[in-house]
């Protein structure tokens, strides 16, 4: 089993389609339990089956918008 770090931190998770390709959800780590991930993200709440995870990490907040230049 992949390790995770405890909810309310922000993850990256690699899991498997249906399809058997790979993709990610970034965001707030919402709920770990033995058969389910919940992350919070841009797409919006994603529940990922544990058996399903390639990978997954803590990662860092996200950089701080850049400021508007006029030109």
């Amino acid at each position: 089993m992949v390790r995770l770090p405890p909810p309310g931190r922000r993850v990256v998770v690699r899991y498997l389609l249906p399809t058997g390709q790979a993709t990610d959800a970034l965001g707030e780590l919402l709920s770990v339990d033995a058969e389910t991930v919940v992350v919070d993200g841009k797409r919006g709440v994603e529940t990922i089956a544990v058996a399903d995870i390639v990978a997954a990490k803590e990662v860092p907040p996200p950089p701080a918008p850049r400021p508007r230049t006029v030109r």
